[in-house]
């Protein structure tokens, strides 16, 4: 004998279900569109041109200050982040600020590489002479907005806003499905539009992609 399905039980379900999807809908909702825009650019990527904006910035260090990172130098065999004394100056005098990157030390250099979504920049300073040397890239909006797609030289909180995103969009889609399923009775095409979503991408997989 076969049990009809209990009627409190299946509304529990739908508002349970109606309720996870569209609070992750509107969590992911604009990630969803950046990435979808970004796919697209990614894809186009050789199509897209770009005029990337270089600038350059020169100084030389106090003779103080310079002094004091030539003898550092002397005993750091590793990379280790710049200095305090020279991360101030830096930011004060030339609005560079390198945070806790570290810096390739040798017996002449110090050379510290930048890289930023979008763009790259770099820093040297010459121990002899005291001369620092600043560049930066900027490669535009598009670069950027794709860098961030990748995650690429994003740092920690875009790290975890990225993971969470991913977590929030696998509830949306769950939660589309099962939400699929219970509406699957009254709607002729629900599965073959999913199992077409499933064999499309599959065909051009094996077939197209060498």
């Amino acid at each position: 004998m076969n049990s009809k399905p209990d009627p409190a039980r299946r509304a529990y379900w739908l508002k349970t279900l109606h309720r996870w999807h569209w609070i992750s809908s509107a969590l992911c909702l604009v990630g969803m569109l950046i990435f979808a825009a970004t796919g697209i650019t990614l894809n186009h990527a050789a199509s897209i041109e770009s005029s990337p904006r270089v600038e350059s910035r020169m100084a030389e260090l106090p003779p103080a200050l310079q002094a004091q990172v030539e003898a550092m130098a002397a005993d750091i065999k590793q990379k280790t982040p710049l200095p305090p004394a020279l991360r101030a100056w830096l930011s004060e005098q030339l609005d560079i600020d390198t945070g806790d990157r570290l810096a390739e030390w040798s017996n002449d250099e110090i050379y510290v590489s930048l890289p930023r979504p979008g763009g790259d920049s770099w820093l040297s300073v010459d121990l002899a002479t005291g001369e620092i040397e600043y560049e930066v890239t900027d490669r535009g909006w598009i670069s950027y907005l794709n860098d961030l797609h990748k995650g690429r030289n994003t740092g920690l909180a875009w790290s975890w806003f990225i993971d969470l995103f991913a977590v929030a969009c696998l509830i949306f889609s769950f939660t589309g499905l099962f939400l699929l399923k219970m509406h699957a009775g009254n709607r002729a095409a629900t599965w073959p539009m999913v199992g077409l979503g499933i064999v499309v991408p599959a065909i051009l997989a094996l077939v197209f992609i060498h």
